[in-house]
């Protein structure tokens, strides 16, 4: 018999992905979708068009976890048996100008989703997406599993709570709960607000003639930058271990924005310094100078390690977005996979 997954955030980066992976493995995969005016659903697309792919074991939910009757209720029908918390306010420069939001949704839903699970007294086994926004102002250098926290942006601190209402929920009452605390994520799926997607879809535009200037705001901060495609697989590994636990997903690896702009443009024959501009409305009123991720215990023991490298995944997405953007003149909008 098939098992059941339940995933809030399913539009996202990951969800999309993670959905794939799970149908994939023939789960039965049900999403939690908030009630829009517009179609919002488009990064699931790739599986809707693929004919192998089960998109008949999909099924979308309307609900929000600013609702927490909902979500029992949604918990309570379905049974899943495993829960994969990926929602949130996520834009960490917004969280500045909409912090009680941000709190609300990325902080305080999550405990809504866990209290949900309690009360319908099944026993799905979790997985919280924890940030490595978390560690913010950085107090050693890697970051593992055993670095204290120092949140600088709402949506950090929000995290936070959501880590640690995790773990106490997991002590508390036995739940097999677990965080994965993911560093930047990048993909061609990648919300446009992102720098990273804002580089390179700038890099197609550009180079199209359709845009003349890029506007960013900290070049000099550094990140620790993976494929979302391989981090879901690092999120399904830890709810299959016999014990719950928390683990960093990372590359161990940091490139700046400076980087980032040298390969994306660079993959285009383009100068970037031609086309970048500072724009002080991009700083964030305290920024987080350098991320960088130790996931030796992951690859102990979830056996999960990062397979492509920083360079390749700005080509990859550089590409995936000049391939979009001409589908998109040539009347063939496809989401890029």
């Amino acid at each position: 018999m098939s098992k059941k997954a339940l995933i809030t955030g399913i539009t996202g980066q990951d969800g999309s992905y993670l959905a794939e992976l799970l149908l994939s493995k023939d789960y039965e995969v049900h999403g939690i979708i908030r009630r829009a005016s517009t179609f919002n659903t488009s990064r699931l697309d790739p599986i809707y068009d693929d004919p192998h792919s089960g998109s008949g074991r999909l099924k979308l939910h309307y609900g929000d976890l600013s609702d927490a009757s909902a979500l029992a209720r949604l918990i309570g029908r379905i049974q899943p048996d495993e829960v994969y918390n990926l929602a949130a306010q996520s834009h960490v420069r917004v969280s500045f100008d909409s912090p009680e939001y941000t709190a609300d949704i990325t902080g305080t839903g999550t405990v809504r989703l866990l209290e949900a699970i309690r009360e319908t007294g099944i026993r799905p086994r979790f997985y919280q997406a924890s940030s490595s926004e978390m560690f913010g102002k950085v107090q050693e250098i890697p970051q593992s599993e055993k670095t204290p926290f120092y949140p600088r942006s709402p949506y950090g601190c929000a995290k936070v709570y959501s880590y640690w209402i995790t773990v106490n929920y997991r002590e508390s009452y036995g739940l097999h709960a677990s965080n994965g605390i993911l560093f930047n994520h990048e993909s061609p799926r990648r919300g446009e607000t992102f720098v990273t997607r804002k580089i390179t879809r700038a890099v197609a535009h550009i180079q199209a003639g359709l845009q003349q200037k890029l506007f960013l705001g900290n070049l000099d901060a550094k990140r620790d930058w993976g494929y979302a495609k391989e981090y879901v697989d690092a999120m399904w590994l830890m709810l299959q271990q016999e014990h719950p636990d928390d683990y960093v997903i990372a590359t161990n690896e940091t490139h700046s924005i400076r980087e980032f702009l040298d390969v994306a443009f660079g993959h285009a024959n383009l100068d970037w310094s031609k086309f970048v501009e500072i724009d002080s409305r991009y700083y964030r009123p305290t920024e987080v100078e350098l991320l960088i991720g130790d996931y030796g215990k992951a690859k102990s023991q979830l056996g999960w390690e990062p397979r492509t490298k920083f360079a390749d995944l700005v080509k990859l997405m550089v590409d995936a977005d000049i391939k979009l953007l001409k589908d998109h003149r040539e009347g063939r909008v496809r989401v890029a996979g």
